[in-house]
């Protein structure tokens, strides 16, 4: 089978691929950019992190029902760090 095709079939049971989850994040960015024209980068941010974070909850709490919380959060927090200091260090941003 194609990667094409895995890629197609691993879509249609809800999993993202390496160039949906690109396309995805792209769609909160464009969201991010919008509201910028009217509000500051400095409050938004804040509010996309909170955004994130809630969503993140509901996901532990109510799809993957972690057993260990705290665990899930250092995980995510370590997630969290590496993909900032990866944009950080980007020399396109």
């Amino acid at each position: 089978m194609s990667n094409r095709n895995e890629r197609r079939r691993a879509r249609g049971e809800g999993h993202l691929d390496n160039e949906m989850f690109a396309k995805i994040a792209d769609k909160f960015i464009d969201v991010a950019n919008r509201e910028n024209k009217t509000f500051l980068a400095t409050d938004l941010h804040l509010a996309f992190l909170y955004g994130s974070s809630r969503y993140s909850a509901h996901v532990a709490k109510n799809i993957a029902e972690v057993d260990n919380q705290e665990e899930w959060v250092k995980s995510m927090t370590q997630n969290y760090q590496e993909m900032l200091r990866n944009h950080l260090a980007d020399p396109n941003l």
